[in-house]
């Protein structure tokens, strides 16, 4: 078993306007903030930067074709989106930035200028908002397929109300019990360029035999995207013991990640692929997870059991495998379990997070095998 972070880096670094305190409250945000955007695609040359008139800031100018009359619309872009600008421009986004700051923005509007003036002509997509302010979201290739934070959140309001009592999926308690929910200790996070959802049932769990006098194990999910280019959607599934007040997940087990780049099928991918599974994972009898781990519990280990280990974890991880587990349990690795508990429990000794959730994801796998 192992720890997971990533709920609790959110947890740790969100500010106050970055923090839900249930579901219905995001889809709101992010209703508002759709209804408030327009998605465009157009040349290259038909978005050009323009130094404000203190010489400091920077209006990305979008010509939208058709568009009645001369000029184009000013947007102010994101921190995001200059970036992404930047890249297209073949520009430095820091210099540019540090450039706008000492006052000489229009060295930095030339420099962007030049760089999608003298570049191949292509189309460009853009992702506008106008919230009382016209603000550039992204600046992407023209075929990015843009999964809605609207429409995942809307999803999962539909499967688990407001997340924080309607049905037994909600926010996580503190220790294993259920607490109110507040921005103070939320797992419901966005920004101007990604979500952030964890979500669990704390109430059914699974019984494990012989497991910590038979503590039951909760399940549960975290799914991120990004509406602007920033990362992948993806969900991530695993079960726990519990997680404590600053949101570490403890005691998990079975991490499995399905993500989706953001392709011009992605949106289908998600209809077609992702809701369904997030479903059958709600719904999934316990029965199947029970009987996988009763099955790997029976299954004696028939080889050597270093050469065992060896092949499936690598040389070095022999020694220390076998260690930790005659440590816990007090008896050598004799079963498929045993190995799953014995990779588990080292993990817990990785320095390096994404090293952990490996060597995790490797003892799931092994337990699958089994089952």
């Amino acid at each position: 078993m192992t720890e997971l972070m990533q709920a609790s880096h959110q947890w740790a670094t969100r500010p106050d306007d970055e923090r839900f305190a249930s579901l219905t409250d995001m889809l709101a945000h992010f209703t508002l903030q759709r209804d408030q955007s327009k998605e465009l695609v157009l040349s290259s040359r038909r978005v050009h930067v323009e130094p404000e008139q203190d010489n400091r800031g920077l209006s990305v100018i979008v010509d939208n074709v058709g568009r009645v009359g001369a000029g184009g619309d000013h947007y102010v872009a994101t921190n995001w989106s200059f970036g992404q600008l930047a890249q297209l421009a073949e520009a430095p986004a820091g210099y540019l930035r540090e450039l706008g700051n000492k006052g000489a923005a229009p060295v930095a509007a030339d420099c962007l200028n030049v760089g999608l003036l003298t570049r191949k002509i292509e189309d460009i997509g853009v992702l506008c908002q106008n919230n009382g302010e016209h603000v550039l979201r992204a600046a992407t290739g023209p075929r990015y397929g843009r999964i809605w934070n609207s429409d995942i959140v809307a999803t999962l309001v539909r499967q688990f109300g407001n997340g924080v009592g309607d049905s037994d999926w909600r926010v996580p308690g503190e220790f294993g019990q259920a607490v109110a929910i507040t921005k103070a200790n939320t797992t419901l996070f966005a920004s101007d360029r990604d979500l952030f959802v964890f979500l669990c049932d704390e109430k059914n769990r699974i019984d494990i035999p012989g497991r910590r006098g038979g503590k039951g194990m909760a399940r549960g999910f975290f799914m991120w995207n990004s509406e602007v280019g920033a990362k992948t959607f993806g969900l991530g599934t695993f079960l726990f013991d519990y997680v404590c007040c600053n949101r570490i997940v403890w005691g998990s087990q079975q991490y499995s990640e399905i993500t989706i780049r953001h392709t011009a099928s992605a949106p289908d991918k998600w209809i077609e692929e992702l809701q369904p599974a997030l479903i059958t994972y709600q719904n999934s009898a316990t029965t199947g997870i029970v009987d996988a781990i009763k099955t790997a519990q029976a299954a004696k280990i028939d080889t050597d059991v270093s050469d065992f280990l060896a092949n499936r974890f690598g040389k070095r991880m022999v020694g220390p495998m076998q260690a930790v587990h005659m440590l816990e349990e007090n008896r050598p690795i004799e079963t498929v379990f045993d190995a799953v508990t014995a990779a588990t429990a080292y993990a817990k000794s990785v320095k390096w997070q994404d090293q952990r959730v490996e060597l995790e994801r490797a003892a799931g796998e092994l337990l699958k095998v089994a089952a």
